[in-house]
Protein backbone atom coordinates (compact mmCIF):
# COMPACT_ATOMS: atom_id res chain seq x y z
CA UNK A 1 0.00 0.00 0.00
CA UNK A 2 1.61 3.44 -0.59
CA UNK A 3 1.93 5.43 2.02
CA UNK A 4 0.17 9.03 2.43
CA UNK A 5 1.43 12.05 1.85
CA UNK A 6 2.93 14.00 4.83
CA UNK A 7 0.18 16.37 6.60
CA UNK A 8 1.94 19.50 7.41
CA UNK A 9 0.66 20.48 11.32
CA UNK A 10 0.92 23.85 13.32
CA UNK A 11 1.76 23.41 16.69
CA UNK A 12 2.19 26.65 18.78
CA UNK A 13 3.21 27.42 22.35
CA UNK A 14 3.92 29.76 24.54
CA UNK A 15 4.58 30.52 28.03
CA UNK A 16 2.21 28.58 30.20
CA UNK A 17 1.74 26.26 27.78
CA UNK A 18 0.66 23.08 29.58
CA UNK A 19 3.25 20.56 28.05
CA UNK A 20 1.89 17.42 28.26
CA UNK A 21 -1.02 18.65 25.66
CA UNK A 22 1.54 20.56 23.92
CA UNK A 23 4.07 17.25 24.10
CA UNK A 24 1.42 14.50 23.45
CA UNK A 25 -0.04 16.12 20.42
CA UNK A 26 3.57 16.93 18.91
CA UNK A 27 4.68 13.07 19.91
CA UNK A 28 1.46 11.34 18.65
CA UNK A 29 1.08 13.45 15.23
CA UNK A 30 4.86 13.05 14.46
CA UNK A 31 4.13 8.95 15.12
CA UNK A 32 1.70 8.90 12.12
CA UNK A 33 4.37 10.62 9.91
CA UNK A 34 2.44 14.18 10.13
CA UNK A 35 5.26 17.01 9.41
CA UNK A 36 4.54 18.98 12.15
CA UNK A 37 5.89 22.43 13.20
CA UNK A 38 6.36 23.23 16.73
CA UNK A 39 6.16 26.92 16.70
CA UNK A 40 6.87 29.76 19.64
CA UNK A 41 4.30 32.41 20.14
CA UNK A 42 6.51 33.74 22.69
CA UNK A 43 9.83 36.10 21.35
CA UNK A 44 12.34 33.34 21.56
CA UNK A 45 12.03 29.93 20.55
CA UNK A 46 12.67 28.68 24.38
CA UNK A 47 9.26 28.22 26.35
CA UNK A 48 8.74 28.03 29.86
CA UNK A 49 5.54 25.57 29.74
CA UNK A 50 3.50 25.31 32.95
CA UNK A 51 5.16 23.13 35.47
CA UNK A 52 8.44 24.65 35.41
CA UNK A 53 9.00 22.46 31.93
CA UNK A 54 10.98 24.55 29.14
CA UNK A 55 10.60 23.41 25.91
CA UNK A 56 12.19 24.74 22.34
CA UNK A 57 10.32 25.36 19.44
CA UNK A 58 11.51 24.58 15.51
CA UNK A 59 10.60 28.08 14.61
CA UNK A 60 8.69 31.35 15.60
CA UNK A 61 4.97 31.89 14.77
CA UNK A 62 6.36 34.69 12.18
CA UNK A 63 8.36 32.32 10.32
CA UNK A 64 4.91 30.76 10.07
CA UNK A 65 2.91 33.13 8.76
CA UNK A 66 3.26 32.47 4.98
CA UNK A 67 2.97 28.50 5.27
CA UNK A 68 -0.34 26.31 4.66
CA UNK A 69 -1.48 23.83 6.98
CA UNK A 70 -3.83 20.61 7.32
CA UNK A 71 -4.16 21.03 10.90
CA UNK A 72 -3.20 23.78 13.71
CA UNK A 73 -3.78 22.52 17.06
CA UNK A 74 -3.78 24.59 20.14
CA UNK A 75 -2.59 23.23 23.66
CA UNK A 76 -3.97 24.39 26.62
CA UNK A 77 -2.50 25.93 30.18
CA UNK A 78 -2.63 29.12 31.39
CA UNK A 79 -1.54 32.27 30.90
CA UNK A 80 -0.47 29.78 27.35
CA UNK A 81 -4.11 29.86 26.03
CA UNK A 82 -4.38 33.81 26.64
CA UNK A 83 -1.28 34.36 25.33
CA UNK A 84 -2.33 31.66 21.72
CA UNK A 85 -5.15 34.27 21.71
CA UNK A 86 -3.64 37.19 21.93
CA UNK A 87 -0.97 36.77 19.36
CA UNK A 88 -2.12 38.00 16.03
CA UNK A 89 -0.11 36.02 13.63
CA UNK A 90 -1.60 33.08 14.90
CA UNK A 91 -5.02 34.15 15.03
CA UNK A 92 -4.90 34.97 11.68
CA UNK A 93 -3.92 31.73 10.39
CA UNK A 94 -6.80 30.03 12.34
CA UNK A 95 -9.26 32.13 11.06
CA UNK A 96 -7.59 31.56 7.18
CA UNK A 97 -7.56 27.89 8.03
CA UNK A 98 -11.27 27.89 8.88
CA UNK A 99 -12.09 29.99 5.54
CA UNK A 100 -9.98 27.78 3.64
CA UNK A 101 -11.90 24.38 4.92
CA UNK A 102 -8.81 22.73 6.76
CA UNK A 103 -9.26 21.41 10.13
CA UNK A 104 -8.28 23.52 13.51
CA UNK A 105 -8.24 21.94 16.89
CA UNK A 106 -7.61 22.83 20.38
CA UNK A 107 -7.31 21.00 24.16
CA UNK A 108 -8.05 22.04 27.72
CA UNK A 109 -8.75 26.29 28.14
CA UNK A 110 -8.06 26.44 24.39
CA UNK A 111 -11.18 26.00 22.85
CA UNK A 112 -13.03 28.97 25.18
CA UNK A 113 -9.94 31.13 25.56
CA UNK A 114 -8.59 31.18 21.66
CA UNK A 115 -11.14 29.64 19.55
CA UNK A 116 -14.39 31.13 21.33
CA UNK A 117 -12.85 34.44 21.81
CA UNK A 118 -12.08 34.54 18.03
CA UNK A 119 -15.59 33.16 16.76
CA UNK A 120 -14.53 30.34 15.37
CA UNK A 121 -17.03 27.86 17.34
CA UNK A 122 -20.26 29.53 16.43
CA UNK A 123 -22.93 27.37 15.69
CA UNK A 124 -20.61 24.38 16.60
CA UNK A 125 -20.45 21.36 19.42
CA UNK A 126 -17.65 21.87 21.68
CA UNK A 127 -15.94 21.00 24.81
CA UNK A 128 -13.04 22.36 26.82
CA UNK A 129 -11.55 22.09 30.37
CA UNK A 130 -14.45 21.67 33.17
CA UNK A 131 -13.39 25.31 34.79
CA UNK A 132 -13.77 26.85 31.62
CA UNK A 133 -17.20 25.04 29.88
CA UNK A 134 -19.25 28.57 31.27
CA UNK A 135 -16.49 30.51 29.26
CA UNK A 136 -17.50 29.20 25.89
CA UNK A 137 -19.32 31.63 24.00
CA UNK A 138 -23.55 31.32 24.23
CA UNK A 139 -23.36 30.35 20.30
CA UNK A 140 -21.78 27.73 21.19
CA UNK A 141 -23.57 24.05 21.95
CA UNK A 142 -20.93 23.25 25.11
CA UNK A 143 -20.80 19.49 25.49
CA UNK A 144 -18.75 16.91 27.77
CA UNK A 145 -17.11 14.64 25.48
CA UNK A 146 -13.58 13.63 26.36
CA UNK A 147 -13.06 14.69 22.03
CA UNK A 148 -15.47 16.76 20.70
CA UNK A 149 -15.03 16.38 16.36
CA UNK A 150 -17.85 18.97 15.10
CA UNK A 151 -17.09 19.67 10.86
CA UNK A 152 -13.52 20.69 10.53
CA UNK A 153 -13.34 21.20 14.46
CA UNK A 154 -11.79 18.90 17.14
CA UNK A 155 -12.18 20.07 21.23
CA UNK A 156 -10.85 18.32 23.92
CA UNK A 157 -11.14 18.56 27.89
CA UNK A 158 -7.30 18.46 29.72
CA UNK A 159 -3.94 17.12 29.81
CA UNK A 160 -5.99 13.67 30.84
CA UNK A 161 -7.52 13.35 27.45
CA UNK A 162 -4.52 14.09 25.17
CA UNK A 163 -3.68 11.09 23.85
CA UNK A 164 -7.73 10.51 22.48
CA UNK A 165 -7.36 14.02 21.24
CA UNK A 166 -4.72 13.12 19.09
CA UNK A 167 -5.74 9.69 17.67
CA UNK A 168 -8.88 11.82 16.56
CA UNK A 169 -6.82 14.00 14.41
CA UNK A 170 -4.69 11.38 13.29
CA UNK A 171 -8.33 10.21 12.35
CA UNK A 172 -8.98 13.42 10.57
CA UNK A 173 -5.73 13.54 9.07
CA UNK A 174 -5.36 9.90 7.59
CA UNK A 175 -8.30 7.60 8.68
CA UNK A 176 -9.09 5.80 11.14
CA UNK A 177 -7.06 2.47 10.31
CA UNK A 178 -3.73 4.96 10.56
CA UNK A 179 -5.15 6.12 14.19
CA UNK A 180 -5.45 2.32 15.21
CA UNK A 181 -2.23 1.77 13.66
CA UNK A 182 -0.43 4.32 16.14
CA UNK A 183 -2.60 3.57 19.03
CA UNK A 184 -1.81 -0.12 19.07
CA UNK A 185 2.32 -0.05 19.79
CA UNK A 186 1.47 3.18 22.64
CA UNK A 187 -0.07 0.67 24.88
CA UNK A 188 -3.43 3.06 25.37
CA UNK A 189 -5.89 2.46 27.66
CA UNK A 190 -8.87 -0.01 26.63
CA UNK A 191 -11.33 1.82 28.37
CA UNK A 192 -10.53 5.92 28.56
CA UNK A 193 -12.15 7.79 31.38
CA UNK A 194 -12.13 4.36 33.94
CA UNK A 195 -10.18 4.22 36.90
CA UNK A 196 -6.44 3.89 36.85
CA UNK A 197 -5.42 0.71 38.98
CA UNK A 198 -1.67 -0.73 39.54
CA UNK A 199 -0.22 -4.67 40.33
CA UNK A 200 1.08 -4.37 43.52
CA UNK A 201 3.50 -6.66 45.35
CA UNK A 202 5.26 -6.86 48.19
CA UNK A 203 3.42 -3.47 49.30
CA UNK A 204 5.93 -1.66 51.35
CA UNK A 205 5.84 2.01 52.41
CA UNK A 206 7.46 4.67 50.31
CA UNK A 207 8.78 7.35 52.87
CA UNK A 208 10.35 10.90 52.59
CA UNK A 209 12.92 12.94 54.70
CA UNK A 210 11.86 16.51 53.64
CA UNK A 211 8.59 18.08 53.11
CA UNK A 212 8.19 16.58 49.98
CA UNK A 213 9.76 13.68 47.63
CA UNK A 214 12.91 14.24 45.94
CA UNK A 215 12.70 12.40 42.69
CA UNK A 216 15.57 12.59 39.99
CA UNK A 217 14.28 12.34 35.98
CA UNK A 218 17.16 11.95 34.57
CA UNK A 219 16.65 12.93 30.28
CA UNK A 220 18.79 11.95 27.64
CA UNK A 221 19.36 12.59 23.54
CA UNK A 222 16.45 10.09 22.25
CA UNK A 223 14.22 9.69 25.75
CA UNK A 224 10.74 9.18 24.84
CA UNK A 225 9.32 12.51 25.51
CA UNK A 226 5.82 11.96 25.95
CA UNK A 227 6.74 10.02 29.31
CA UNK A 228 9.47 12.46 30.65
CA UNK A 229 6.93 15.73 30.34
CA UNK A 230 3.84 13.10 31.87
CA UNK A 231 6.27 12.10 34.94
CA UNK A 232 7.79 15.29 35.38
CA UNK A 233 4.60 17.21 35.06
CA UNK A 234 1.91 15.18 37.15
CA UNK A 235 5.06 14.70 39.83
CA UNK A 236 5.26 18.47 40.48
CA UNK A 237 1.24 18.82 40.37
CA UNK A 238 1.39 16.58 43.83
CA UNK A 239 3.93 19.10 44.81
CA UNK A 240 7.24 16.91 44.61
CA UNK A 241 10.33 18.45 44.19
CA UNK A 242 11.36 17.10 40.65
CA UNK A 243 15.53 17.50 39.44
CA UNK A 244 15.31 16.95 36.17
CA UNK A 245 18.98 16.23 34.75
CA UNK A 246 20.66 15.92 31.71
CA UNK A 247 23.09 13.00 30.93
CA UNK A 248 24.28 14.76 27.95
CA UNK A 249 26.95 17.24 27.34
CA UNK A 250 24.57 20.10 27.37
CA UNK A 251 20.98 20.63 29.03
CA UNK A 252 18.93 20.81 25.96
CA UNK A 253 17.93 17.24 24.87
CA UNK A 254 16.55 16.20 21.65
CA UNK A 255 13.64 13.53 22.45
CA UNK A 256 12.40 10.67 20.40
CA UNK A 257 10.00 12.02 18.19
CA UNK A 258 12.44 15.65 17.91
CA UNK A 259 10.48 17.58 20.66
CA UNK A 260 13.46 19.70 21.89
CA UNK A 261 13.35 19.97 26.35
CA UNK A 262 15.68 21.61 28.47
CA UNK A 263 17.18 19.93 31.90
CA UNK A 264 17.39 21.35 34.95
CA UNK A 265 20.77 20.71 35.89
CA UNK A 266 23.53 17.94 34.55
CA UNK A 267 23.65 14.73 35.98
CA UNK A 268 26.99 15.40 37.01
CA UNK A 269 25.28 18.24 39.43
CA UNK A 270 22.06 15.66 40.38
CA UNK A 271 24.17 13.08 41.13
CA UNK A 272 25.70 15.41 44.45
CA UNK A 273 22.13 15.02 45.78
CA UNK A 274 19.81 12.17 47.82
CA UNK A 275 16.51 11.14 45.95
CA UNK A 276 13.15 9.30 47.61
CA UNK A 277 13.15 8.08 43.99
CA UNK A 278 14.60 8.15 41.10
CA UNK A 279 12.23 7.49 37.91
CA UNK A 280 13.53 6.60 33.94
CA UNK A 281 11.61 7.45 31.29
CA UNK A 282 12.20 4.80 27.84
CA UNK A 283 12.66 5.83 24.50
CA UNK A 284 15.53 5.04 21.90
CA UNK A 285 18.32 5.71 21.66
CA UNK A 286 17.60 7.29 25.39
CA UNK A 287 17.53 4.24 27.17
CA UNK A 288 20.91 3.08 26.07
CA UNK A 289 22.27 6.16 27.35
CA UNK A 290 21.05 5.78 30.52
CA UNK A 291 22.57 2.10 30.43
CA UNK A 292 25.95 3.68 29.77
CA UNK A 293 26.05 6.49 31.98
CA UNK A 294 28.32 4.80 34.74
CA UNK A 295 27.68 7.55 37.00
CA UNK A 296 23.48 7.04 36.81
CA UNK A 297 23.49 3.24 37.45
CA UNK A 298 25.92 4.03 39.85
CA UNK A 299 23.55 5.85 41.40
CA UNK A 300 20.74 3.88 40.54
CA UNK A 301 22.51 1.13 42.40
CA UNK A 302 22.94 2.82 45.86
CA UNK A 303 19.54 3.61 45.21
CA UNK A 304 18.24 -0.14 45.34
CA UNK A 305 20.68 -1.18 47.99
CA UNK A 306 19.28 1.57 50.71
CA UNK A 307 15.66 0.24 49.84
CA UNK A 308 14.77 3.80 48.38
CA UNK A 309 12.23 3.71 45.57
CA UNK A 310 13.34 3.50 41.93
CA UNK A 311 11.61 3.14 38.85
CA UNK A 312 11.42 2.96 35.17
CA UNK A 313 8.88 2.76 32.10
CA UNK A 314 9.06 1.34 28.34
CA UNK A 315 12.85 0.14 27.14
CA UNK A 316 14.07 1.34 30.38
CA UNK A 317 13.17 -1.72 32.47
CA UNK A 318 14.84 -4.25 30.35
CA UNK A 319 17.44 -1.69 28.91
CA UNK A 320 18.52 -0.35 32.19
CA UNK A 321 17.10 -2.01 35.14
CA UNK A 322 17.66 -5.79 33.94
CA UNK A 323 21.04 -5.98 32.89
CA UNK A 324 22.59 -3.81 35.49
CA UNK A 325 20.64 -6.45 38.44
CA UNK A 326 18.41 -3.92 39.48
CA UNK A 327 15.41 -6.78 38.46
CA UNK A 328 17.08 -9.90 41.09
CA UNK A 329 14.46 -10.94 42.57
CA UNK A 330 11.25 -8.42 41.62
CA UNK A 331 8.26 -8.49 39.49
CA UNK A 332 8.18 -5.95 36.66
CA UNK A 333 6.75 -5.32 33.77
CA UNK A 334 8.03 -3.11 30.62
CA UNK A 335 7.25 -2.48 26.90
CA UNK A 336 6.09 -5.09 25.21
CA UNK A 337 8.36 -6.07 22.91
CA UNK A 338 10.83 -5.51 25.41
CA UNK A 339 9.30 -7.57 27.63
CA UNK A 340 11.19 -11.09 26.58
CA UNK A 341 14.57 -9.75 27.90
CA UNK A 342 13.09 -9.33 31.31
CA UNK A 343 14.03 -12.24 33.50
CA UNK A 344 10.79 -12.65 35.36
CA UNK A 345 8.01 -12.04 32.86
CA UNK A 346 5.27 -13.33 35.28
CA UNK A 347 3.79 -9.86 35.99
CA UNK A 348 4.50 -7.95 32.68
CA UNK A 349 0.78 -7.69 31.38
CA UNK A 350 -0.09 -5.60 33.78
CA UNK A 351 -0.11 -2.00 32.59
CA UNK A 352 1.76 -0.80 35.89
CA UNK A 353 3.87 -3.14 38.39
CA UNK A 354 4.95 -2.06 41.77
CA UNK A 355 7.21 -4.88 43.77
CA UNK A 356 7.99 -3.19 47.29
CA UNK A 357 10.27 -0.11 46.32
CA UNK A 358 10.19 -0.73 42.65
CA UNK A 359 7.55 0.71 39.72
CA UNK A 360 7.68 -0.09 36.42
CA UNK A 361 5.44 0.34 33.42
CA UNK A 362 4.82 -0.33 29.57
CA UNK A 363 4.90 2.73 27.42
CA UNK A 364 3.40 6.23 26.37
CA UNK A 365 0.00 5.23 26.65
CA UNK A 366 0.50 3.71 30.33
CA UNK A 367 2.84 6.63 31.01
CA UNK A 368 -0.33 8.79 33.17
CA UNK A 369 -1.22 6.01 35.31
CA UNK A 370 2.23 5.10 36.09
CA UNK A 371 2.73 8.41 37.28
CA UNK A 372 -0.14 8.72 39.17
CA UNK A 373 0.44 5.34 40.69
CA UNK A 374 3.58 7.13 42.18
CA UNK A 375 1.40 9.77 44.12
CA UNK A 376 -0.76 7.26 45.20
CA UNK A 377 2.73 5.29 46.84
CA UNK A 378 3.65 8.68 48.09
CA UNK A 379 0.56 10.62 48.94
CA UNK A 380 -2.39 7.85 49.30
CA UNK A 381 -5.13 6.76 46.50
CA UNK A 382 -7.19 9.79 47.34
CA UNK A 383 -4.54 12.25 46.51
CA UNK A 384 -4.04 10.76 42.72
CA UNK A 385 -7.56 10.24 42.46
CA UNK A 386 -7.64 14.49 42.96
CA UNK A 387 -5.12 14.56 40.61
CA UNK A 388 -6.81 12.07 37.99
CA UNK A 389 -9.77 13.74 38.01
CA UNK A 390 -8.52 17.55 37.32
CA UNK A 391 -6.17 16.03 34.57
CA UNK A 392 -9.63 15.07 33.26
CA UNK A 393 -7.86 11.21 33.02
CA UNK A 394 -10.80 9.63 35.19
Amino acid sequence: MASSPSKKVLVPIADGTEPMEAVITIDVLRRSGADVTVASAASDLRVDACWGIKLVADSLISDCKGSSFDLIALPGGMPGSASLRDCEVLEEMVRKQSESGGINAAICAAPAVALGSWGLLKGLKATCYPAFMDKLPADVTKVESRVQVDGKVVTSRGAGTAIEFSLALIEMLYGKEKSEEVAGPMVTRPHHGEDYTMMELNPVEWKYDHDTPQVLVPIANGSEEMEAVMIIDILRRAKANVVVASVEDGLEIVASRKVKIVADKLLDEAVKLQYDLIVLPGGLPGAPAFTNSAKLVDLLKKQAESNKPYGAICASPALVLEPHGLLKGKKATAYPAMCSKLSDKSESENRVVVDGNLITSRGPGTSMEFALAIVEKFFGREKALDLARSLVFV
